[in-house]
């Protein structure tokens, strides 16, 4: 049976993108000796716990501000304003994009999360010259990228790397890749990257780890995406960015972060017509060699967090800078559910392209929707913001179904909410039905290794009377930046811990 100690090795060592296998060649040990200690059928002494402290680069018994424990004193109202963060999916492509400049990228206000990290540890190892200048990256690609010098720990840890195929292919004419890693959400396939930049004249073969890339130059005047998907139309994008001709890209996505890239893109003198729809007409240019600046754009998925955290407490508050025309849909769903809100008068983000408004909540009596809830590509529900209303139909009276069709893995996290009193039943692996309202109560987890499960687990904690104990939080740092101290600003009392 699997301990305490046990599960948190497995969740960190998962966070950290390594297998059994990668943890023991690290401690010069065997994979079974792993599985032994995983399972809890072998004591581990407290200088073996040092050791894997300092191979998962992470404290096992420990945590100090900044690492992975928090306890949560739950059942309290939230109160004042939280601002919107910029967007992490957002900042992930943009990260990419700057990859096809020559000169120098600036980007500002660029979110201090655990993604952008790892990206930027890969940036560097390749040579690329990274400097931050308080929030905004000042990125500047060498005239020679080392890829031979990658940071494979760094690029496992993100399924992002992924994106870096597209720029790549304009400056190297073959390398390799290390396989890409992120969120544990199922057999995520990179085989619609790899059907769009075929197109292109790209080759992409796999290995047990890595991805192995040739390129002889293609310049289609047509490409159909096998996925309406975000980053396989980003890397379709930079592919089409450095290809002087005109490219079409059909059943592409509309979503937030893509227009990011697109705004982006443009700037750099790449002509983009069609974006926010399924179908861009991208002119490529034959080089982009100038100083680039863009500010970020604010993520629908934090507002979502704060406005799911509001609903759940029951809270009074004010988010100022949600992006609207990324969460009209997600609002008319909760005002069908009995959400009480108000929202003002639309206004511009720093870059002049997102429509933004300030939503003030109020406590609600919520009633669980007949019809399921499900994502769609945009301007459908988005894929990201679905597993709040899992925690959400906690506090509905009634059944919810919903339908996470897209990952196979996801929906089964959210049983985890069972935990703190939760009323769930899985269909299947992509639908789960919730019965509510339920009483929350206070308990002691550990973070799924998948961003947004990790963060309706929070939420709950949020809502459940007394005091509640969340262990790795590394998942929702990837995402989510000082997300404690910005819960604390609302009146939370969450708090790191401190534990030997």
């Amino acid at each position: 049976m699997e301990t305490p100690i046990g599960a948190r090795i497995t969740a960190l060592r998962e966070a950290a993108g390594l297998t059994q296998k990668d943890l023991a060649e690290k401690l010069k040990t065997t994979q079974s000796a792993i599985a032994r200690i995983e399972t809890g059928k072998q004591n581990v002494s407290t200088d073996l716990l040092r050791k894997i402290s300092t191979a998962l680069k992470r404290n096992i018994v420990s945590a100090q501000p900044g690492s992975v424990n928090i306890a949560i004193e739950g059942g309290k109202a939230l109160t004042g304003t939280i601002e919107t963060n910029t967007s992490k999916n957002g900042a992930v492509g943009l990260l990419c994009a700057s990859l096809l400049n020559e000169g120098t990228t600036i980007l500002k206000r660029m979110p201090r999360i655990e993604e952008v990290h790892r990206l930027i540890e890969v940036l560097e190892s390749i040579d690329v010259k990274v400097e931050w200048k308080g929030s905004d990256v000042y990125i500047t690609a060498p005239k020679k990228f080392a890829l031979k010098s990658i940071n494979i720990e760094a690029a496992r840890r993100t399924r992002s790397i992924v994106m870096f195929i597209g720029p790549l292919i304009h400056k190297l004419t073959s390398f390799n890749l290390p396989q890409s890693g992120g969120c544990k959400l199922g057999s995520r396939t990179v085989q619609p990257h790899f059907f769009a930049l075929e197109h292109f004249g790209v080759d992409i073969k796999t290995t047990e780890d890595a991805f192995v890339v040739k390129r002889v130059p293609k310049k289609p005047s047509e490409i159909i995406l096998y996925e309406s998907g975000d980053t396989v139309t980003e890397n379709a994008l930079f592919a089409a960015a450095l290809t002087p001709s005109t490219t079409v890209i059909k059943y592409a996505s509309a979503n937030y972060m893509v227009q990011e890239v697109c705004a982006f893109l443009q700037l750099c003198g790449v002509k983009i017509e069609g974006t926010g729809t399924t179908t861009l007409t991208v002119t490529g240019v034959a080089r982009i060699n100038s100083t680039i600046q863009y500010t970020l754009s604010e993520d629908p998925t934090d507002s979502m967090f704060f406005l799911a955290a509001a609903i759940v407490t029951k809270s009074a508050i004010t988010i100022t800078r949600c992006p609207i025309d990324f969460l009209e849909l997600e609002l008319l769903k909760l005002e069908k559910m009995g959400f009480k809100y108000t929202k003002g008068k639309p206004y511009l983000s720093h870059n002049g392209s997102t429509r933004l408004v300030d939503i003030s909540t109020k406590p609600s009596k919520l009633v669980a929707l007949h019809e399921k809830i499900y994502a769609r590509p945009y301007p459908g529900l988005n894929i990201d913001n679905l597993p709040f209303f899992a925690v959400i139909a906690t506090q509905a009276e009634g059944q919810t179904l919903i339908h996470d069709w897209v990952y196979e893995k996801r929906a089964i996290y959210f049983t985890e909410l069972d935990k703190l009193g939760a009323d769930t039943m899985l269909a299947d692996p992509h639908r789960i039905y919730i019965t509510g309202p339920s009483k929350l109560r206070a308990t002691e987890l550990i973070c799924p290794p998948a961003l947004r499960p990790a963060t309706i687990l929070l939420i709950a904690m949020l809502g459940a009377q007394g005091r509640s104990v969340l262990r790795n939080i590394y998942s929702i740092n990837r995402g989510y930046e000082k997300l404690v101290e910005r819960l604390t600003s609302l009146g939370a009392k969450v708090t790191y811990l401190e534990e030997f």
